[in-house]
């Protein structure tokens, strides 16, 4: 979906069901996300342009919530009740599955907007593509369905590399089965030996890092999953100090203030 879609869509949406809460001062939004503030500078800029394309500005005629897990997923059912205890009149819910699932489970009758990697079927989340019931709808950036892609890019950036180390999350359950399985499989179609490693907290990144070195990985292959955006630096650092050629789902672009 093309950016100013995505915008449009969140916008949009906040603008949604701020007619049922007409008795409401002034509209509330929870804003739930995996990462942290500093990880998702543009695509924040991007929500308030939305917003205010819709006529809401924040702190002006609008209040969000925020609610930042900082790469720790068991934070956010918590955060998720907090939302809704709070009564927020929509939810926006980014960062991937996790922030969403948390966010599904909190409420069903809140109306949620994710952005999601998976496959937003297949995570439960609505019967169908087409039509979204229940009181979800969203975006899905399709990070999993280019897995194969990826990973044919790295390998003709690095053909030197036979063995690919792929960076996976396991409590994001559904995203690390399935990059591990797509890129298992394109491996095979390219010649390419790839071992999967799990990471969820600071200590294992460094681990995983440290075993692909042991291993003697030529290059790594980064899945795309809200807590390694939150730690990009040690993983830019650590690829660095192995000499690790590394590929990611996305880039963070960071902008000067105006």
């Amino acid at each position: 979906m093309k950016r100013r879609s995505f915008i449009a869509l969140i916008g949009g949406a906040a603008a949604w069901p701020m007619v049922t809460h007409a008795q409401q001062a002034t509209p509330v939004i929870g804003y739930l996300d995996n990462r942290s503030p500093e990880t998702t500078v543009e695509r924040l800029r991007g929500f308030h342009l939305g917003l205010k394309e819709s006529g809401y500005v924040e702190d002006e005629n609008l209040t969000i919530f925020y609610r930042w897990a900082d790469g720790d997923n068991s934070r956010l059912p918590g955060l998720a009740a907090d939302l809704v205890n709070r009564r927020v009149a929509v939810i926006t819910s980014t960062g991937g599955g996790p922030s969403t699932l948390a966010a599904k489970a909190a409420t069903e009758t809140i109306p949620i907007v994710f952005t999601v990697p998976e496959d937003p079927v297949k995570l439960g989340l609505v019967s169908s593509l087409a039509h979204p019931d229940r009181n979800l709808t969203g975006v899905n950036f399709l990070n999993l369905e280019v897995v194969a892609k990826r990973l044919e890019i790295l390998h003709e950036l690095v053909p030197t590399a036979a063995h690919v180390a792929v960076l996976v999350n396991p409590t994001n359950s559904v995203n690390a089965a399935t990059t591990a399985k797509e890129a298992k499989s394109a491996a095979l179609s390219i010649g390419l030996n790839v071992s999967v490693y799990e990471a969820s907290t600071a200590r294992e990144i460094d681990a995983a890092f440290a075993a692909m070195a042991r291993e003697r990985c030529d290059a790594v292959f980064v899945s795309g999953d809200g807590f390694f955006n939150t730690r990009r630096l040690q993983i830019g650092l650590l690829a660095m100090r192995y000499t690790l050629p590394s590929a990611f789902s996305s880039r963070i672009i960071r902008r000067s203030a105006a």
